[in-house]
């Protein structure tokens, strides 16, 4: 299981992300879905521990 709680995540002094929630299951498969900007390789690098959170 994956489970994030209230990840905020900063590039120098931006906030990339604020607050991010995921509960993922094992065996689940998710998709993350967003326009330009909205987050989603932040969330991903900051998960694998590329930035971090």
């Amino acid at each position: 299981m994956l489970k994030l709680e209230n990840i905020t995540t900063y590039y120098g002094n931006i906030k990339a992300l604020k607050g991010v929630d995921i509960q993922i299951a094992e065996g689940e498969i998710i998709t993350l879905i967003g326009a330009n900007g909205a987050g989603k390789t932040t969330t991903l690098m900051s998960i694998s521990g590329i930035i971090p959170p």
